[in-house]
């Protein structure tokens, strides 16, 4: 397995959720094991010299990914949810995507001062998403310790709104396809 062959199991639905918007459909890597398992051990192989205190993802194909690495990092996960989802006491921020406008929440007591949050997210487009989530660990007073993407579209430059963090992207579209 290698990177090339993780991309054939990318597919890519045009005019998703919207006219305009190539959406890449990670559905055919999380059917093929031997691909989601390559995938999480780069992730893995990435991120194995830092301490990994927690695993925080994205609504709500993040949550794939993340929880099996906080599996493997033995390492609490925190969920990233839309408004109105969780039951316990939150902090939210709002945050604009390629194609609407969105906020996250996260539970108050979710992470701890001085925690090394991983944020895991299955895509890296024009970074609102990922910022929102650096913002809420870091106002917990958590340390953002790098990104995971399994796709970026680079070509959306949302990589200069996490300028300085670790990211590590698995799969990079440059242009629009």
């Amino acid at each position: 397995m290698d990177i090339l062959e993780l991309r054939k199991r990318i597919r890519t639905i045009p005019n998703f959720p919207k006219e305009g918007i190539m959406f890449k459909d990670i559905t055919p890597l999380l059917q093929d094991p031997y691909a989601r398992r390559y995938a999480l051990l780069e992730v893995e192989e990435h991120f194995k010299d830092k301490k990994i205190d927690v695993v925080a993802s994205a609504e709500s194909r993040g949550f794939i990914f993340g929880a099996i690495l906080a599996h493997e990092f033995y390492c609490s996960f925190v969920p990233f949810r839309k408004p109105g989802k969780l039951p316990y006491k939150t902090i939210r921020h709002n945050f604009i995507t390629e194609y609407s406008q969105d906020a996250f929440e996260i539970h108050q007591d979710a992470i701890k001062p001085g925690d090394n949050v991983l944020i895991v997210d299955d895509l890296l487009a024009t970074g609102g998403t990922a910022e929102a989530a650096a913002k809420l660990v870091e106002e917990l007073g958590g340390k953002v310790a790098g990104f995971s993407f399994m796709i970026e579209l680079s070509f959306l430059e949302g990589r200069k709104k996490i300028k300085g963090y670790d990211i590590f992207s698995l799969i990079d579209y440059k242009a629009e396809k």
